[in-house]
C-alpha cells in the first residue's frame, strides 16, 4: 500500500508541476473584440447600432466601415450577412439600425425598417443619425479621417449613394449594392466607387443599375474600357481606372436581388486599395 500511495503521490506531484509550468508558459490572451450594441438619441428618438470595436481603436489610427441593411433588414442580420469585421478586424465596423419606412417597391405602409430616400426625406432623420454616430466614434476612438467608408445593399445601397451625395467629403470610397440614385445625382463629386449588381435582379432591374454604373464611370473620369480586377466564384469584378484617382469597380454576378456571399471580402479589398499610396 505504501508503494501504491507513494506512486499516487508521485503522479499528483508530476501533474502539479506540469499544471504550474503550463500556467506559467501559456501566453496571456488579450480581450477579444466583439459586436456591441450602442444607442444614441437623435431628435429625441432612440437609435441603435452594432459596433465592432477592435482594442487598438483607441491608440492607432483606425478605419471605419459603415454598413447598411436593406429594407426590412436589421443591424444583426447585416452583421451576420456582411461580416466586414471578419475581413478587416482592425477596423471599426458600424451596422446601423433603420426605422420603419415606406418602401418604394414593397411595404407601402412603412411597417418595416429602412432608410430615408432623398435629402430632406423623413426630416433627414438618418443623415442626422449618421452624423451623430460618426461624431461619437471620433470622440471615443482614434478614427482615421482618410479611411472612412460606406456600403449597403438595396435600400441600404441607395442610402450609401445618398450619403455620397450629402456627406461625400467624409468618405474615402463607397460600395453600394443592388441600388441606384435618383434626384441629385448630378451633384455627386468624383469618388472611388464599387457597385454590386445581379443580372437577374427582380427588384432593381439590371438595366437600371447598368445606367447608374455608366453614369458613375463618366463622373469619375474613368477609362472607356475596363479590365479584369478579380474573379471570385460567380462574381466577376471589372475595374475602370481613372487618371484622377477615382476608379470604378463593377461586381457583376448572374443572380437575383440577393446579396452575393463573395461580395464582403471583395468590397473590403476595394476599400483597402482605394487608400493605398
Amino acid at each position: 500500500m505504501a508503494n501504491r500511495n507513494g506512486s499516487i503521490a508521485g503522479v499528483w506531484g508530476v501533474l502539479a508541476v506540469v499544471t504550474l509550468l503550463s500556467s506559467v508558459m501559456l501566453p496571456v490572451r488579450a480581450a477579444q473584440p466583439s459586436l456591441a450594441e450602442r444607442e444614441w438619441k437623435v431628435d429625441g428618438v432612440a437609435r441603435k447600432a452594432l459596433v465592432w470595436m477592435p482594442p487598438t481603436a483607441t491608440t492607432a489610427d483606425t478605419p471605419v466601415i459603415f454598413a447598411f441593411h436593406g429594407h426590412g433588414g436589421t443591424m444583426r442580420n447585416a452583421a451576420n450577412t456582411f461580416g466586414y469585421q471578419k475581413h478587416w478586424p482592425e477596423a471599426l465596423v458600424v451596422y446601423m439600425q433603420g426605422l420603419p419606412t415606406a418602401g418604394m417597391i414593397t411595404d407601402p405602409d412603412g411597417k418595416l425598417p429602412g432608410w430615408q430616400k432623398t435629402v430632406g426625406d423623413q426630416g433627414d432623420r438618418d443623415l442626422k443619425f449618421f452624423d451623430e454616430v460618426l461624431a461619437s466614434l471620433k470622440k471615443d476612438f482614434k478614427v482615421d479621417d482618410k479611411r472612412i467608408f460606406a456600403t449597403g445593399h438595396s435600400n441600404g445601397g441607395a442610402f450609401t449613394y445618398l450619403l455620397w451625395l450629402a456627406r461625400g467629403d467624409v468618405f474615402a470610397a463607397v460600395a453600394p449594392s443592388a441600388a441606384g440614385i435618383g434626384r441629385g445625382s448630378r451633384d455627386l463629386k468624383p469618388k472611388p466607387a464599387l457597385h454590386v449588381a445581379g443580372e437577374k435582379d427582380e427588384l432593381v432591374p439590371f438595366a437600371f443599375q447598368s445606367r447608374v454604373m455608366q453614369g458613375v464611370r463618366k463622373l469619375n473620369g474613368c477609362d472607356a474600357e475596363g479590365k479584369e480586377w478579380v474573379k471570385s466564384g460567380s462574381v466577376a469584378g471589372t475595374i475602370y481606372p481613372s487618371k484622377t484617382g477615382t476608379p470604378f469597380v463593377s461586381l457583376i454576378y448572374p443572380g437575383t436581388h440577393k446579396f452575393p456571399p463573395e461580395a464582403p471580402e471583395l468590397i473590403t479589398k476595394f476599400f483597402k486599395e482605394s487608400v493605398e499610396k
